[in-house]
């Protein structure tokens, strides 16, 4: 065995690079699958980073394309060690995988700092699967490269392209009124779901996929391609080569996860009509690789951006159609002069150096800076005595009628209470009044689920109410729409101003004054937080009630309070 080829910075030697008894150990056990010596000797170790799992449909094809970077890396002369962690199917787990997302962040970085890894790539699709798995690495801090699974082809019903998400809402109040039959329902179901991949609406997946190329963190023009695109195969292929480059020349996170990367992302954000979601999880990201970031900074850098892509919720088509129009750089070429070109990326590049000179081939899905399809499109962030620590509401997703509004307020205690109430047809609610629901944020549901853009009662939607203001300290799917105004901070089920609303209250909202407004007097609202009484804990064991005892509030990522800032990757003992 060589002195290690003249290179001791690589974590693993610690490992593999001498003649103890744990390096003998060690090599020994991997040898079981057949590596030979040449493996160990100062060769970079890869983890690759698996969210596969057969729970979770949009990573389902994720096997593959971890063979793919393998190749890349073997290539490249790295030795590849794939690993599974805890992977988040947003279609199935319940009650919501936001309430898993930091516990998968924990797996990751816990799996990452214990193990003879030098570099690693991420291999994410599904919603959550790419938040926590950077914030994970972003914990770490090693070189660290993104390998997104990318959308499924466009949903096919009857000869119209449908999204998923979008047109499940869409479709699921039709069949409400009787507008589609059952069979109808059950024939769109397999025409909206047809290949591997994650929603191929500008839905939170998407959104992510986005942001990670946006931050700098996959090869340039990754966020689009579909799963089922040869193309898509090949990007793991070459990823696979460059982090064995990034390792020898030790780029890490915190070199590309920098304050100018974060503003590039939230304005590109706002450009392409992304997920509310966005939010939440680019706070977290901040926080475990020590980037000072406020929610205020969503409104001041991406409020006033135009909307770029004309893409489902915000417009019509979907991610296949933006691949094929140019995809991502091309969005990043429009807005050149708003972002910071300077911006470093994992392929060593500029971001700027990247996108120079991508043309676009669809102007119908991708919009010039100065004639977009709406201005001033980008996520606002409300005030107010309703939500002093903020709220946010995406404009491009709702009704331009309702963004200045004054209204009833008709309340709605919990998800049971609403389920129990929304179609009674004596409830007392109006087109003009203002839907609440309390106690889905963080701590109450548990986990925040997306269920902030709930439905409008039957009897409205039936006499042709298409959009009424819903307001919540929930999340919203990123494929969803609607005059919603999400995350309110501080959440009712710590005693916010939310769990003080009753019926009848008025409500004001004012997007263009940035205001959310509860009409009630100060005294009297005093005097219902003074009866206020929290409710019992949802549980008092294993791993709810440690969410509960440390998530933050939304304002601040919602991650655990004891996880915020980077640890590194040193490991005090060995195992012996």
């Amino acid at each position: 065995m060589s002195e290690n080829n003249g290179n001791n910075k690589l974590r693993s030697q610690a490992w593999f690079g001498g003649f103890d008894t744990l390096n003998f150990t060690h090599r020994s056990w991997l040898k079981n699958q057949g590596h030979p010596n040449d493996m160990f000797d100062g060769r970079p170790v890869i983890g690759i980073c698996n969210t596969w799992s057969d729970l979770t449909p949009c990573n389902a094809h994720f096997r593959i394309l971890a063979e793919m970077v393998k190749r890349g890396v073997y290539e490249a002369g790295g030795f590849p060690m794939e690993f599974p962690v805890m992977s988040l199917g947003e279609v199935l787990m319940r009650p919501t995988t936001m309430l898993y997302r930091n516990l998968a962040s924990m797996d990751v970085e816990e799996t990452i700092r214990a193990n003879p890894l030098d570099g690693i790539v991420l291999l994410t699709g599904c919603d959550k699967t790419t938040p926590s798995t950077i914030m994970g690495a972003a914990s770490v801090d090693l070189p660290t490269l993104v390998v997104n699974g990318g959308p499924m082809l466009n949903g096919k019903y009857r000869g119209r392209d449908i999204g998923s998400g979008t047109d499940v809402w869409r479709m699921s109040d039709d069949l409400r009124v009787g507008r589609i039959t059952e069979a109808d329902y059950l024939d769109a179901e397999s025409c909206m779901s047809r290949s591997d991949g994650h929603c191929m609406t500008m839905g939170t997946a998407s959104t992510m996929a986005c942001m990670v190329e946006a931050l700098g963190l996959t090869l340039p023009g990754a966020a689009a391609i579909p799963a089922a695109d040869s193309r898509r195969r090949r990007l793991a292929h070459l990823s696979g080569r460059r982090i064995v480059e990034m390792v020898s020349d030790d780029l890490r996170l915190s070199q590309i996860l920098t304050r100018k990367s974060f503003e590039n992302a939230i304005k590109v954000n706002s450009a392409i009509g992304g997920s509310s979601n966005f939010v939440i999880h680019l706070l977290a990201i901040a926080g475990r690789i020590g980037i000072e970031l406020a929610m205020d900074d969503f409104d001041e850098l991406g409020s006033h951006m135009p909307l770029l892509v004309n893409l489902m919720p915000s417009g019509k088509y979907l991610m296949e159609d933006f691949y094929y129009a140019g995809g991502l750089p091309v969005v990043i070429q429009e807005l050149k002069h708003e972002l910071h070109m300077d911006a470093p990326t994992v392929n060593g590049a500029t971001i700027g150096e990247n996108t120079d000179g991508t043309p676009c081939y669809n102007r119908e899905v991708i919009a010039t800076f100065d004639e977009p399809f709406q201005k001033d499109s980008g996520l606002a962030v409300l005030r107010g005595n309703l939500c002093q620590d903020g709220a946010i509401i995406k404009p491009s997703a709702a009704t331009p009628e309702l963004m200045q509004h004054r209204g009833r307020a008709v309340v709605f205690e919990d998800i049971d209470d609403y389920h129990a109430r929304i179609d009674d047809p004596n409830l007392d609610v109006e087109k003009d009044c203002v839907l609440v629901l309390k106690q889905v944020g963080p701590k109450g549901y548990p986990g925040m689920p997306e269920v902030g853009n709930f439905h409008i009662p039957k009897k409205l939607l039936a006499g042709g109410v298409e959009d009424m203001i819903r307001i919540s300290d929930g999340r919203m799917s990123g494929t969803a729409f609607g005059t919603v105004v999400l995350h309110v901070a501080p959440e009712s089920a710590v005693g916010g101003a939310l769990a003080l609303v009753e019926n009848g209250d008025m409500i004001e909202l004012d997007v263009a004054g940035r205001r959310l407004h509860l009409d009630v007097a100060e005294d009297e609202l005093q005097k219902r937080r003074e009866a206020w009484q929290a409710r019992q804990p949802h549980t008092e064991r294993g791993y709810v009630s440690m969410f509960l005892s440390h998530v933050q509030q939304a304002n601040t990522g919602a991650d655990f309070d004891f996880l915020v800032g980077k640890s590194g990757s040193e490991v005090s003992h060995g195992n012996h």
